[in-house]
């Protein structure tokens, strides 16, 4: 039986794509008719998850217009949502890609400033949540006004009632999670290097990095992203490392969400560890195939899965 899995995103937005033949400068740009997609780092985890056939429930900030209409995008994808309201508006983004050399120019907004008194209401919404799930991953960036320390509390809240806490952030908020012990991060070699307190590692030091963390109790799993060339996953007594299969990248965005998404299904079917990398890894190559926002389509997860898994 699958475990239960909450994710968090303090951060969210709504993610709006199209395209134009040329992107050309002071002048007026015919584009596509928009499309409007559910973003943020564990929203997009949450919908992944989904793709894969494993119910989710997607705990988000969400205030104004946009954030309403981030709810009903949720909504239409069968997503359960447990949304905070907060006075700022949601973000949104902008994604367009230049159909003559099919580059993409991605345009991101920050969250609006988070008050005091509306992180105190966020721990108090959280700490009145019934349900105790097994697996918590709070993914994506942190708004305006709202602390690294911010973090520490929500995986203080979990751990203590017995959840698995997986954090793909970055930065301090990323340092500072640590500290409090994290079941599985997801950084690339230069978050890792500045996690050890390095400007850079070479692969040897990776291995290195890597187990000092997991020595320290900062974390039980560390799988280091390499982008196109895979990713590399440790354990206290394992290293495996598995290299990207060949596919038409079409967009980036969303790929290390889905990845994260791939690890943690195989995680609450408890699948071993080469399986959370082999599916980590197959669904971060799918969904850099899709368009725009877009995120994997199933059966190419299943096909580059089959292909990863006979290596």
């Amino acid at each position: 039986m699958a475990k239960s899995i909450l994710t968090i995103t303090l951060n969210p937005s709504v993610d709006k794509s199209s395209s134009v033949q040329h992107i050309v400068p002071e002048k007026k740009l015919r584009c596509e008719q928009p499309i409007y997609q559910p973003g943020g780092g564990g929203i997009n985890v949450s919908r992944a998850l989904k793709r894969l056939g494993l119910a989710s429930t997607a705990l988000f900030t969400s205030g104004g217009k946009t954030g309403g209409l981030l709810e009903s995008l949720l909504k239409l994808e069968d997503i359960a949502v447990d949304p905070i309201r907060v006075n700022g508006e949601t973000r949104e983004n902008f994604i367009v890609v230049e159909r003559s050399t099919n580059q993409q120019y991605r345009f991101g907004f920050p969250g609006e400033h988070v008050e005091s008194k509306e992180l105190e209401g966020i721990m108090a919404s959280i700490a009145e949540l019934k349900y105790i799930p097994d697996f918590v991953v709070i993914s994506g960036s942190m708004p305006a006004g709202v602390p690294p320390e911010f973090i520490r509390s929500l995986i203080h809240t979990y751990k203590t009632k017995g959840s698995k806490i997986i954090v793909d952030t970055s930065g301090e908020s990323l340092r500072v999670a640590l500290e409090e012990g994290l079941f599985l991060i997801k950084p690339n070699a230069g978050e890792l290097a500045a996690l050890v307190g390095k400007e850079e590692l070479g692969h040897a030091d990776l291995d290195m990095a890597a187990q000092q963390l997991i020595s320290e109790g900062k974390a039980t799993l560390i799988v280091v992203s390499l982008g196109a060339q895979g990713a590399i996953l440790y354990s206290e007594t394992e290293r495996i490392q598995l290299s990207s299969p060949v596919v038409k990248v079409r967009s980036t965005v969303g790929a290390g969400d889905s990845m994260v998404a791939g690890m943690v299904s195989v995680l609450a079917q408890q699948g071993d560890l080469k399986q959370v990398l082999q599916m980590g890894i197959a669904c971060g190559s799918a969904t850099t195939m899709a368009e725009g926002t877009g995120l994997f389509a199933k059966k190419d997860v299943d096909r580059l899965f089959s292909e990863i898994k006979k290596r």
